[in-house]
């Protein structure tokens, strides 16, 4: 492994994010405030960050021309990723309360600097609502349409992991419907590991395999999905070397970044969670080769990177298409297992 950060517990790496917001943030023109969110939120303070987890952070900005994404960094040997966000974005608190990506960093203490007291108030808003289930539905509903609006978006033309990145990310958006209803945090790299849990305590097995099936990994087996993450590795290592493009994601193909991207997924397969690692072993190929297509053409893995897609059943656009209408065409039911976690109680 190379380069791993290793926090002594969750407790300490949230104190080293606010020790960064503090000394790098907090002093800037314009800085209105941060909190946490992300997986951090539902990890004990006692524990260790476990391998391949960052620690998000959110700073508010006043409103104006959009502040680039500073992304992932280390610091105090915690890997931070710092995004920006305008003011005016958590002006209102029931918008707050009903965005699925917002409102579980306001129910507990995710709060790091607050100069106007804003912050506070939210979460003495949204945190006794949090759980309501007229407020779980709006935020289901929420994600709901960004997959409907994400699957009439999916490219029809252009470079292929353009196509393959616009059909993938939407998919895995199938899995915060579960996780919403569940009052469980919307998170990215272990979305479907997360989504398991939550539908197998509650007796969903049949969902949980369509939701493998339409990403295209059911199948898949351990020695397969290893071959692709090899792959993937070499990959990553050549796109990091010559990355200059400012793309949004940037950060996340850095030297500093391997251990989430590489190393953790290697953890998963190893464990056997190797169907579970196949969305982000393809989401970070697909940004590997944006960015070999931008800096370093041709991408000699463009061959290894179209035969993982393959093995999720994509050969190409007309194959992106009609998973997509699948997608689609499972949001009702999506939308009643949803309603069912809701209801459901240990």
């Amino acid at each position: 492994m190379r380069g791993r950060a290793q926090p002594r517990t969750v407790g300490a790496a949230r104190a080293a994010a606010a020790d960064w917001v503090a000394r790098h943030a907090a002093g800037a023109p314009g800085f209105r405030g941060a909190f946490l969110t992300g997986s951090v939120l539902e990890l004990p303070g006692d524990t260790e960050l476990p391998l391949g987890s960052d620690v998000d952070v959110i700073v508010l900005v006043d409103d104006g021309e959009p502040t680039p994404k500073l992304g992932k960094l280390l610091w105090r040997d915690v890997l931070v990723e710092v995004t920006f966000l305008p003011y005016a974005a958590l002006a209102a608190p029931d918008a707050v309360l009903t965005d699925a990506r917002l409102a579980p960093s306001f129910r507990a203490c995710a709060v790091l600097a607050d100069p106007t007291g804003h912050l506070r108030r939210l979460e003495a808003h949204v945190a006794p609502r949090f759980a309501e289930p007229r407020w779980v539905r709006r935020r289901c509903a929420q994600t709901l349409r960004r997959i409907e609006a994400g699957m009439r978006d999916v490219p029809a033309d252009g470079p292929f992991h353009d196509q393959v990145t616009g059909w993938l990310f939407p998919t895995g958006v199938t899995t915060h419907v579960v996780l919403v209803a569940a009052l469980r945090n919307p998170t990215v790299r272990l979305r479907y590991v997360a989504a398991r849990d939550v539908l197998r305590a509650r007796g969903e097995h049949a969902l949980y395999g369509e939701l493998l099936r339409l990403l295209g990994c059911a199948g898949l087996g351990r020695a397969r999905v290893a071959h692709h993450l090899d792959a993937l590795g070499r990959a990553f290592d050549d796109a990091a070397a010559v990355l200059r493009t400012p793309f949004a994601f940037a950060a996340d193909l850095t030297t500093a970044a391997r251990p989430v991207a590489i190393d953790a997924s290697r953890e998963l397969v190893e464990r056997g969670d190797h169907r579970e690692a196949m969305f982000w072993i393809v989401a970070t190929f697909a940004r590997c080769e944006q960015v070999l297509a931008a800096d370093a053409p041709p991408s000699p893995h463009a061959p290894a990177f179209r035969a993982a897609v393959a093995d999720l059943g994509i050969a190409g656009p007309a194959d992106l298409r009609r998973r997509a209408a699948e997608v689609t065409g499972l949001l009702p039911e999506l939308a009643s297992a949803a309603e069912r976690v809701l209801r459901w109680r240990p």
